[in-house]
């Protein structure tokens, strides 16, 4: 027995291979941001293994324009950086492996993030507790937002009312290919689904300072929540000068990967809100880091996703759950696509409350084989 850095009394567990695997999910719609239009998201999905049966389950949703990472770079540094890492390494030792993790590659956020979700599922497994109990919760029901991707202003307008059917209170619409058309997104929407239902409205830094401004102050009386990456994510000056002009809080959302971007966020005053998203951060290790950051500087915390399945969003959703900074979540992801690789277990949904489970680790009991391929 040895006690890591974590203060867990390592036993003599020790992990015996990782086996990576990739996974082709279809959107229902083509799904538009700012970015650019996705109509399947290829994740990458990571099995830990023991020499004492326990399995840990993780995956990584990369973004080229967001991580800097694909489908196959992600594969890569898995097998060929961060397994060498893992294998003989006592899981129960968490914060160990992952800085020795971090000395072995920089950046690969997402494939981190697997990684990362897979060792606390294997250690809310060892001590038959969820995920969410572990970081110190008993919480076990999360309130989320629907996200309706860039289309027409009819468009987005009819799937508002759709999603406000099926039980959404909260609304999160995409925007930034255009200031103008922007603007009748907000009122389409709003003028649709009344004035009780929540809207947030994100412009994944389409906008310039100027327009962010111009055009915030135009949708403010449609009785928006907040605003999320007005403009680009290195322009913090420029953030910082919409937050100063606009009664709206503004979310920094790609601006904020690091506990380090989290710090510098802080010193420039540029928002009101850190969106967390462990697909960014590299999991839940580095995603608390940032949570306390936050709460030192009084800032709140959102969740959000990349394009997870169900296995990446239970993840999130336990941290969720344990963070009572966390005032605003987006996990949603998993409920933009056709196919789901989690079979039984993980977080489930009615109307808009995502319910944990209460098995032990991430609480997956089931992985849709058919749907994942060896890489």
């Amino acid at each position: 027995m040895r006690l890591c850095e974590n203060g867990l009394v390592g036993d003599s567990m020790r992990i015996v291979d990782v086996k990576v695997f990739v996974a082709e999910l279809e959107y229902f719609e083509p799904f538009t941001i700012a970015l650019g239009t996705s109509t399947i998201s290829r994740n990458v999905v990571v099995r830990i293994l023991t020499d004492e049966g326990i399995v840990g389950w993780g995956e990584a949703s990369p973004s080229r324009r967001i991580t800097g990472e694909t489908v196959e770079s992600t594969i890569y540094a898995v097998k060929n950086y961060l397994k060498p890492v893992l294998v003989g390494k006592d899981p129960i030792c968490v914060n160990d492996i992952l800085k020795e993790i971090d000395k072995n590659l920089q950046g690969h956020s997402s494939a981190k993030a697997a990684v990362d979700m897979a060792l606390y599922d294997i250690l809310g497994k060892n001590f038959n507790l969820p995920l969410c109990k572990l970081l110190g919760s008993s919480k076990n029901i999360i309130v989320t937002d629907i996200t309706i991707g860039i289309k027409s202003p009819k468009e987005m307008a009819k799937s508002a009312i759709e999603f406000v059917d099926r039980g959404f209170r909260t609304l999160k619409i995409k925007v930034g290919t255009d200031p103008l058309e922007d603007v009748e997104r907000v009122k389409a929407v709003r003028d649709a689904v009344g004035d009780k239902i929540i809207i947030r409205v994100d412009a994944n830094q389409g906008w310039t300072p100027k327009q962010a401004v111009k055009t915030i102050k135009k949708i403010e009386k449609y009785g928006i929540e907040l605003v999320e990456q007005p403009v680009p994510w290195w322009d913090l000056d420029g953030m910082a000068f919409v937050r100063e002009n606009v009664d709206t809080p503004i979310a920094a959302d790609e601006s904020v990967h690091s506990p380090v971007d989290a710090l510098r966020l802080v010193k420039s005053k540029a928002a009101d809100i850190i969106n967390i998203k462990l697909m960014k951060c590299g999991g839940i290790n580095k995603a608390l880091k940032i949570a306390n950051i936050a709460e030192a500087a009084d800032i709140e915390l959102m969740i959000g996703c990349m394009g997870e399945s169900t296995l990446g969003i239970t993840g999130a959703a336990h941290f969720a759950a344990a963070i009572d900074l966390i005032k605003y979540i987006d996990l949603d992801s998993d409920l933009l696509l056709k196919d789901n690789i989690v079979v039984e277990g993980g977080v489930t949904i009615s109307r808009d409350m995502r319910s944990l489970p209460s098995d032990s680790g991430l609480g997956i009991k089931k992985i849709a084989q058919n749907l994942i391929k060896d890489a």
